[in-house]
This record gives structure tokens, sequence and C-alpha cells, in this order.
């Protein structure tokens, strides 16, 4: 995972999480709602000339007390700390208001920056509930087969890995686990975004959260409820929620200096032009006042945190995980993607499709000696060799002394003899390559297939040999094609593939598929230097790979993606971006999302600053009022909001295409 600021946020806007709101005796809610009530009706009693001034006084009063309730004591706390925050400055806005006679508007001001504050809360609050009703996902009991064979409702909790569960047709599948009997088709959509159900039978996984179709299923229980696939998500997402985006960073070092220069320009407004000029005090004190007011930075604190909570649960909701605000971003960002080639732009399930015999073996003994080497490996043309060999009924020989060959293959003794299985690169080096067998895999090559060959190793003065060649294909993923085309169409302006498959396999492949560039033969570092190299001409590059196999990789590119991390702890942990599902479509779902963000706050922020900068000139010209400058602020706080929210209400429909 990329080296980022990693830090949790301490405050994730202008003042919700300062204001002690929590710790306010009566409901933030009744306050602002009595503020707001208060000062409406001094004002109706003042426009009506009815009651007593007294009386629209006390109004006013009482007005400023209640929504100052949720401003005055944060206030006080930030200047125990010796810190000027937005409190402090509507605080001494407020008194400062008072204190020349504007009683009606200092309570206006406090009331409307309670109701920006409450709003605010509102919004970060309403992207949290979205993620935080995962949790309601998955039930609170299981019916867990007892020791005698009965089911015991039990809470989820309590049921041990290893026990059975039932889950009847219609419910939630309560844990992670593997199904012992029946069938079913179940709806994933929960944690992969898939919007067709899977069909599960005996040995198949399933995951707490999802909802069993039409059959019954006996379930075994693989993890415990803390540490479900569900679970983790839910912990991903709200750890991401804490990292601050660079965005962010910048806009709180820059409010941290900004209120305190607000304060020492409010105050040379004040005393600087009655000094120098014998102007009137109130009229420069009530100017300095609108400029403390318009100068709160709320909409310029809130304009990024909200997107970014609103983006990420948008993602997660699609089976998207992305951890934090700065890869987010950074994923708007990307202008170039390096993938890899097995399980990511192919179906990741190659099947052998041929065995050719060299010399005196039979095909079957070609086969059986192969996988005799290929069993101790768990990469996937290993894996489909192993398969071939079990599907004929082959025995694969006994063997010994295995070891692995980074890049190339792997040895291992057989009988006694050195045998080594591996790629074209492998046989070369070893010099047991001859014109004749270049054709053979000329021939495999073109076809776009890769291919092992088994042979007997140079040893004690013997000259090795090549046994046989074994073909193996793998087809391209349905939704590459249209996948390759949405990221384009995104931003993505370069596609490489990078293997180490053979080169000519690779070109195959890339042709196939509509690929920008494709290298093969590459060892694990030689995969860093392509990533090096896409980083100084694009800057952003993404990285899709298994989260293991290319784990430099991942490391190195601005954002590492692991593509069908369900259920795969290492592959989650490892990226900076999971995808529960292989869809590659899903990739470009992220970038078009991750760059309407980016979008999103980069208007959010230009406007707030926008308003603060025409305002603040109208209240030194003296063309504005306390009304003005807060209904500005409000509003502008508002607005931001309300932008920002629009990721999280088309998170349904997400499409690259439309965004």
């Amino acid at each position: 995972m990329n080296t980022q600021d990693n830090q949790p946020s301490e405050s994730k806007s202008c003042g919700s999480c300062e204001h002690g709101h929590d710790e306010t005796p009566l409901p933030r809610n009744a306050l602002v709602i009595a503020s707001g009530v208060l000062l409406s009706l001094g004002m109706a009693l003042r426009f009506l000339h009815v009651g007593a001034s007294a009386l629209n006084t006390t109004l006013f009063a009482l007005s400023t007390l209640s929504g100052g309730l949720l401003v005055f004591p944060a206030a006080f706390k930030a200047l125990q700390k010796a810190r000027l925050d937005m409190n402090v400055l509507m605080t001494v806005a407020v008194s400062g208001a008072w204190l020349i006679g504007e009683g009606a508007e200092g309570a206006a001001v406090v009331f409307l920056f309670a109701l920006s504050e409450l709003l605010e809360s509102w919004s970060v609050g309403r992207a949290r509930r979205a993620i935080a009703s995962l949790l309601k996902l998955a039930p609170e009991t299981a019916l867990m087969r007892g020791k005698h064979g009965g089911l015991v409702e039990t809470d989820v909790k309590q049921v041990p890995v290893g026990a059975e569960i039932s889950v009847r047709s219609g419910a939630r599948i309560p844990l992670d686990g593997k199904v012992l009997e029946g069938g079913s088709s179940v709806n994933q959509a929960p944690i992969t975004g898939e919007s067709v159900p899977v069909d599960k039978k005996s040995g198949d996984t399933v995951f707490a959260g999802t909802i069993n179709g039409e059959g019954s299923l006996i379930v075994q229980v693989t993890k415990a409820a803390a540490d479900s696939t569900l679970a983790r998500i839910i912990k991903l997402v709200e750890e991401a929620e804490e990292q601050k985006a660079p965005t962010q960073r910048f806009v709180d070092k820059f409010a941290a200096i900004y209120t305190p220069a607000v304060f020492v320009v409010a105050l040379l407004v004040a005393l600087l032009p009655p000094l120098l000029t014998s102007a009137a005090w109130s009229e420069w004190a009530y100017r300095a006042l609108v400029l403390l007011v318009i100068a709160c930075p709320c909409a310029l604190v809130i304009a990024t945190p909200v997107s970014i909570v609103s983006g990420l649960t948008a993602l997660a909701r699609r089976g998207v995980l992305i951890k934090g605000g700065a890869y987010l971003e950074a994923v708007g960002r990307l202008r170039a993607l390096a993938v890899d080639k097995t399980g990511t732009i192919t179906q990741g399930k190659p099947r052998v499709t041929g065995v050719i015999a060299l010399g005196t073996l039979t095909a079957d003994q070609v086969l059986s000696r192969a996988a005799a080497i290929d069993i101790h490996s768990t990469h996937p043309l290993a894996q489909a060799v192993v398969e071939a060999a079990i599907e004929r009924g082959i025995t694969p020989e006994p063997a010994e002394d295995y070891l692995s060959i980074t890049g190339r293959g792997a040895s291992a003794v057989i009988k006694g003899h050195p045998h080594f299985i591996g790629n074209h690169k492998l046989a070369h080096e070893l010099g047991v390559c001859s014109p004749q067998i270049e054709a053979r895999l000329s021939e495999i090559e073109n076809r776009g297939e890769s291919l092992a060959i088994l042979g007997h190793t140079p040893h004690d003065g013997c000259a090795g040999e090549a046994l046989g060649i074994i073909s193996i294909g793998d087809t391209l993923r349905p939704e590459a094609a249209d996948a390759l085309a949405l990221l384009h169409e995104s931003g993505i302006g370069t596609v490489v593939m990078l293997s180490g498959d053979n080169q000519r396999t690779v070109d195959a492949i890339a042709r196939t598929a509509d690929i920008d560039e494709a290298y093969g033969d590459l060892m694990p570092e030689q995969k860093i230097e392509h990533i090096r190299r896409l980083m100084a001409e694009h800057h952003y590059v993404g990285m899709i790979g298994d989260g293991v196999n290319d784990a430099p990789a991942l490391a190195l590119a601005s954002v590492g993606i692991a593509m069908g991390a369900i259920g795969s702890d290492t592959a989650i942990e490892t990226a900076d971006m999971a995808l529960m599902q292989d869809d590659l479509t899903r990739v470009a779902e992220a970038i078009s999302l991750g760059r309407r963000t980016l979008r999103i706050i980069q208007f959010n922020v230009a406007f707030a600053l926008i308003v603060k900068a025409i305002f603040l000139i109208l209240a030194f010209t003296g063309h504005t009022s306390l009304w003005l400058a807060i209904l500005a602020d409000t509003g502008a706080t508002l607005l931001v909001i309300m932008n920002a929210l629009r990721l999280l209400s088309g998170a349904t429909n997400l499409n690259p295409r439309d965004l």
C-alpha cells in the first residue's frame, strides 16, 4: 500500500466536531429551532410595531442565548487552548453586534451559524449512515445445529468457526461459510454490487449479508462474525473516512492560518480608519463585524470531507473499496493504467489445450511428470497442468527437491533425475531448444496461447533435453473489450499490459483486447521499471494485479488495484483499491466517480472562495450587512453540502458514460 498521510482527521468540518454538541444539556435541534422561533417572533413584532422595545430585545437575547449554547462554550474551550477558530470568530461578531446596539442582527448571526452547523452535521451524518447501514445487512442471530441435531437460534457473535448453520430461502446469510448441503441462487449485490444472483452448490463459498434465494442451505462457518468479509468492508470504509485527502489537508492548514489573520484584519478595519481619518467608530466597528462573519470559512472547510465520504460510500455500495480520501483523489487523477494479463484481462482459468511429446515419452507421461512438479505450485498455469492430469486419470509421479524459479518455472527431481518445467526463456537458458522445437513453440505462441516446456535438466555432463510441450489457453474476459473502451472514455490515455508470459502470447492478447502497449517475459523487477517509466510520463498511474505476486508494482503505483478481492484478506490489505468481484468495468466506474469527486471538490472550494472574496470587498466598502453576510455564509455552506451529496444520491445508478 502506498505511503500516505494516514493520520486520523481531528475535525471533519468547520465546527461540528468541536462544538461540544453532545455535551449540550439540550438537544441541538431543539436549540436551533428555539433560536429561530424567537428570532422570527422578535422580527415580526418589530415589523408590526407591536409590543414594547424591551420585549423585542428580550426575544432577541433569548434567541442569541439558545443558538449561542452551541457556539459560546466551544469558543471558550478554543481560547483555553490558545486557538482561534470559527466559534471564537462568531462569538466576537455576535458580542460586537450587541455592544453597538444591533441585537437583532447578533441574534440572526448566531441562529444562522448554528443552523449551518446543523445542516453540515446532518450531511456528514447522512453519508456516514449510508455505510453504517451495511451493519444491518447481516442478521444478528443464526440457526445453528445443536449437539443433538436440532436448530438453535444463536447470537452470531457466539457462533464458533466450524459450526453448521441453516439458511432458509429468502433469508440473509448471517456468517461467511462454505455450503455443505443444498443448492440455491444467492444475491451478492450487498457485497460485490453484482446485479445477477450467483448459483451456489456444495463446496461454494457464501458471505455474510448476502441474500439466499429459493433454496435452503446448510453452511459451515469459516469466519467469526468480527472477521467476516462484510465486517472487514465496514472497518476499511470507516478507516478510509478518517484519512484526510490532500485537498482537505491543504484546506485545514489554510484555515489554521486564515482564521487568526481574519481577526487581525478585522481589528485593523475597526481601528485604523477612525484613527487616521476621524471616521465614525460605530460605522467601522460594524464593518469589522461584517468582515468577521463573512470570513468564516465554513463552506471552504466542509467542501472536501463531505465529498470524500460521499464518494467512498458510493463506491462501497458498488463493491469497490478505496482506502481513503488520498487514494480517491489519486484515482480521479489517473492518466495511465498498467494491467496484469492472467486474471485481469483474461479469465484467469487457463486450461491445457494440447500436449506434444518429444522423444521417447508418451503424452500421458509428459503430463504426469509435469504435474509432479506443478502440484507444488499455486501459479494458475501450473494448476491448469495438474487439473488436466486429474481429468485424464493420470497419477503424477513422485517428485523431490522442488524449487521455484522466479519468472521462469520450477524444477524437481523425478526418478533420480533433475527435471524442469517452465517457459520459453527457461528452455533457452538451459540450452535445450532446437529449430524443430522453436517451430512448435512459435506456432503455439502465435495462437496467443501460453506454453510450458518439460525437460531433463542438464547436469553432470548430461546435455539435457526437452521432453514435451504443453499448450495452455486462457480466454479473454467477456467484459474486457467494453471495459477498456470505458477506461479510455473515463480519461485513461494509455493502458499497458505487463506480463511474465511470452511476448508473442502477450501481443496476441493485446491485439484482441485493443490494449495500447504490451510487454511480456517480464520479471517482477522489470514490471517496476515499467511502472516508473509510466509515472515519469503520466505522473498518476494505476496498477491492477492480484495483490500478492505483483505487490512491488502495486506498492509503487499511484493506486494499487486488486481484482476479485471478495474472500481474499491479503488482496484487500495489500491494494489501495479493491474490487470485490472480477469485473474490469468497475475500475472505469471508480475512475469516473473519482474524477467527478475531484470536480465537485474543486468547484466547492472555488465557489466558497469566490463568495468570500465578493462579500469581503462589499464589507470593506460598506455595501453589505451582518444579515447578508451570514446569509451568504449559510447559503454557500448549504450549496456546497448539497453539491457533495449528489455523489451519494447517484450511487445506485453509477455508469461511467454518465459521469
